[in-house]
């Protein structure tokens, strides 16, 4: 896969970026046009940035902070970042370690109103600037509920959490949720309930806001076992119809990490992205979650967390060619130096994976844009383990704070991505 300069991606990014595509109308949605994005009549690359705690901190009540929010907004168009990837919410009840809070979903169609009032507030703040929300609404992961939570409720008893069993275990379990129709029924309410939302501060229902680019039906959603896949890809395509249902307006995807989230079976992830409700194609890269880089020679291992990045890439790229759908690798993230977490301390590795990462946006005609993990902004970690009242990291709560999160301070790395500002 051909390895761009930064001037040569983001010279790639300017004509592609501005060239009109006459079927589409200005509407301000995103809209799926061929195997490619389109707004209002131009075609739609960007890079963007994960912002998962979004709904939170735009709330009034724990965890809220609405001046951050607009400096952090703020920030980030400056920068360039208008696509946000943002949790709708967590689920399942407060004071479990590892689990972000406060939560959204208290019980099953008990929600918290202060928080969706902080997800309407955020909506609101990034229609102002202009900016794009890709919401998810699911999780297979413990860190939001997701899986656990929706089996915690189908079953009357509790899930186990990767901090107390392993993950091994963990998954084991996860994997009932592929065949647990119960489950199902509460995640397609909450869908519902979601979706047929109206924002108490624009009076604009969900499904009329062109800020929203795409309902995603989950985070990293997988089936956790062979036996699952089939059921899985079956609760994917009836949760895709549902969305569909319920909003003719937005991009439907499936959060999926792709080949990796798949059991690493490549024809199931072309089944699951073959779904016609599905608009596009997504990818995740975690090059030291996946062992591609051992956290005691991150700088060393660098170009070969490239070189794998390019071949995993590629195979999703073919995916996308064959299915005629844009592809976003919509995760990505590399340690700091050292393997450290302070705000500010080295990131010469990172910059050297984002700068390949940003060149395949540019590089790759079916790559139509990326969402880096993520944003940390002007948050300072108080605790190497998140405590409530800290401040939101990118990094959630199961993980070291500061482990691939993006600060203000961290200058080499934003100079980075100011580059691609100004040649954009």
């Amino acid at each position: 896969m051909k390895k761009l300069t930064t001037m040569l991606l983001m010279t790639a990014l300017l004509l592609t970026g501005c060239a009109k595509k006459e079927a589409a109308k200005p509407t301000g949605f995103v809209e799926r046009q061929g195997a490619g994005f389109v707004l209002d009549g131009q075609e739609y690359r960007y890079i963007g940035t994960n912002f998962w705690y979004g709904a939170i901190l735009a709330s009034e009540g724990q965890g809220g902070n609405r001046e951050r929010l607009g400096r952090e907004l703020d920030k980030l168009h400056a920068l360039g970042l208008d696509n946000l990837r943002i949790l709708v919410g967590s689920d399942g009840c407060r004071g479990v370690k590892t689990k972000v809070e406060p939560t959204l979903q208290e019980a099953p169609g008990v929600y918290n109103d202060t928080i969706l009032a902080g997800l309407d507030y955020l909506l609101t703040e990034m229609g102002k600037r202009g900016m794009k929300a890709v919401l998810y609404l699911n999780n297979s992961w413990e860190w939001s509920g997701g899986y656990g939570y929706y089996l915690e409720q189908a079953l009357g008893k509790p899930m186990p959490r990767p901090d107390d069993v392993g993950y091994p275990a963990f998954m084991e379990a996860m994997s009932q949720y592929a065949t647990n129709e119960k489950a199902h029924e509460l995640f397609y309410q909450y869908v519902r309930d979601i979706i047929g939302r109206t924002n108490r501060y624009t009076n604009v229902a969900y499904s009329d806001d062109p800020t929203i680019m795409s309902w995603q039906i989950g985070n990293e959603p997988r089936a956790f076992s062979q036996e699952a896949k089939e059921p899985f890809a079956k609760w994917l395509a009836k949760a895709s119809q549902l969305i569909r249902s319920l909003d003719g307006n937005h991009l439907i995807s499936i959060g999926s990490e792709g080949i990796w989230g798949c059991e690493m079976d490549s024809a199931l992830y072309e089944q699951i992205c073959s779904d016609p409700n599905i608009d596009y194609i997504n990818a995740h890269v975690w090059p030291y979650n996946w062992s591609w880089a051992n956290k005691d020679s991150l700088q060393q291992n660098v170009e070969r967390a490239c070189q794998l990045t390019a071949d995993y890439i590629e195979r999703h790229v073919a995916v996308a060619k064959r299915l005629q759908k844009p592809l976003v690798i919509e995760e990505f993230g590399y340690p700091r130096d050292g393997f450290v977490f302070t705000p500010g301390s080295p990131t010469n590795g990172r910059d050297r994976y984002y700068e390949f990462m940003f060149s395949l946006v540019g590089g790759e005609p079916s790559v139509y844009g990326c969402n880096f993990w993520g944003w940390g902004g002007e948050a300072r970690p108080a605790h190497e383990q998140w405590q409530v009242g800290d401040d939101y990291t990118c990094d959630p709560a199961q993980e070291q704070q500061g482990l691939n999160s993006v600060f203000d301070c961290d200058t080499t790395t934003l100079e980075i991505i100011g580059r691609l500002k100004i040649e954009n």
